[in-house]
């Protein structure tokens, strides 16, 4: 039950836009709300199956997260899914990316801010308050990032002229 509800609404978001960008398949960062049995392309994990070690790992936060929001996201999501006893799907097998019924994880900042704000889950366990203030962080954080003109584009624009 604990994981349950993750799977469905993932938790967390990364704040930098560019950590979206490893949420891409072949990367070894999820890309689907799955889980799995010691599978790296599945965003929750099982490792240690049948020893004193088990664990499971959500692959879904970079190492740009706020560590403390990702636990207690984690944390909320798990006690909701307790809560209302959801059932667990069977595990994930083989190639997490290539599943077509399977939600997927955001994969940029744009599309992330507006899942995690309005998810009423967030809500209840953190207050609107805080789940309104970081949201508006990712918000502003994406502005900013659109507000730049990278390297990149400069280099592109002269190669297209």
């Amino acid at each position: 039950f604990f994981f349950s509800l993750s799977l469905s609404r993932p938790p967390t978001t990364t704040p930098p836009p560019a950590g979206y960008k490893r949420f891409m398949a072949g990367t070894f960062a999820p890309t689907k709300t799955v889980w799995s049995i010691d599978n790296r392309t599945a965003a929750f994990r099982l490792c240690g199956a049948r020893t004193k070690a088990v664990r499971i790992e959500c692959r879904i936060g970079g190492a740009d997260i706020n560590p403390y929001l990702a636990f207690a996201g984690v944390l909320a999501a798990g006690i909701k899914g307790l809560d209302l006893e959801l059932p667990l799907p069977p595990p994930s097998t083989g190639d997490a990316y290539t599943l077509a019924c399977a939600n997927s994880i955001p994969s940029t900042l744009r599309d992330a801010t507006p899942v995690f704000k309005s998810s009423s889950m967030l809500r209840e366990a953190m207050t609107a308050a805080v789940v309104d203030h970081y949201a508006r962080c990712a918000e502003w954080e994406q502005e900013e990032f659109d507000r730049v003109v990278t390297n990149w584009e400069i280099e592109r624009g002269f190669e297209l002229a």
